[in-house]
């Protein structure tokens, strides 16, 4: 069952500033946030093209493989999920729930799986038995879907627009749908990742259009967290009710409080934060850390 996204003021952040959270979260209890913008053009060219299974790529505790599993199966669809993990690994929750949904699991390993991941695709190219769709949605259809975020709702008349970065492909996304005077940022939830600026320009309708990413909110690298931003995320609940993951969302959310703090924006600037859902790194939390 899908609810429609709703926009959430967080008052705790600013008092002079106004301070929105659109709550993709809320959309579905499994195809959470972004991940419904950024697969729903892929399922639908799948159909088109008379391919019968899907696959993609993700870790252990990827939001996108349960994602794509489930949507698959709404679909009618075979699924795959190549994991950058090892058979021999205690089979995760989250994988678990993929495999439930009726995804095959095939594990890469974790040394080699990028050059494995790139081979797989180029062989897709070779064959039309099976979608292949890359790590997180990242694509140019992946992208088409994000826009939709924006098209879908009433955001013209925010000054800027803030969301956590993975592959890119959200913020191309919206970038692409935005109005050209609206400031739009990313943070990067990767350590020194060096390429995404280039993956994504690689999905921009205009090249030359604008953007922001702030480094320094990763908290030492992809899924990595500490004491201070678990404290964070059951202050927020505790603050607003506003679930948050340990790999995306409560480092953007860190990362817009402590900006408001640093008087980043401007005095009068009205900001939209991008809740892009998805909590199933959490999962890999001892129970009872977080308090929702």
């Amino acid at each position: 069952m899908h609810i429609k996204p709703f926009i959430q003021t967080i008052p705790s952040f600013s008092l002079s500033q106004k301070v929105d959270l659109l709550r993709l979260d809320v959309l579905h209890p499994i195809v959470s946030g972004n991940k419904f913008y950024k697969l729903r053009f892929y399922i639908a060219d799948a159909i088109e093209n008379g391919i019968s299974t899907v696959a993609s790529f993700g870790g252990p505790y990827s939001n996108h493989i349960v994602a794509l599993a489930f949507t698959a199966k709404e679909a009618g669809l075979k699924s795959i999920g190549y994991i950058r993990t090892n058979e021999d690994e205690p089979m995760t929750a989250t994988l678990a729930e993929a495999k439930a949904y009726g995804m095959e699991l095939v594990y890469l390993g974790r040394t080699n799986f990028q050059s494995q991941k790139a081979s797989i695709l180029q062989s897709s190219a070779l064959n039309n038995t099976c979608y292949l769709i890359d790590e997180g949605g990242y694509g140019a259809i992946g992208a088409k879907g994000a826009a939709t975020i924006l098209t879908e709702q009433d955001t013209i008349h925010y000054d800027a627009i803030i969301c956590a970065v993975g592959t890119g492909t959200m913020l191309a996304g919206i970038i692409n749908a935005a109005d050209p005077n609206q400031k739009m940022i990313g943070i990067p939830v990767l350590k020194n990742e060096g390429t995404i600026d280039a993956e994504i320009n690689n999905l921009l309708v205009d090249k030359n259009r604008p953007y922001t990413l702030l480094h320094q909110f990763h908290q030492g690298g992809y899924a990595k967290t500490n004491p201070m931003m678990l404290d964070f995320m059951n202050r927020l609940w505790g603050a607003e009710k506003i679930p948050t993951d340990i790999v995306y969302t409560s480092k953007l959310l860190f990362g817009v409080e402590q900006l408001i703090k640093e008087n980043y924006f401007e005095k009068n600037d009205s900001i939209l934060v991008i809740h892009s859902g998805g909590l199933q790194g959490n999962r890999s939390l001892p129970a009872g850390t977080l308090k929702f």
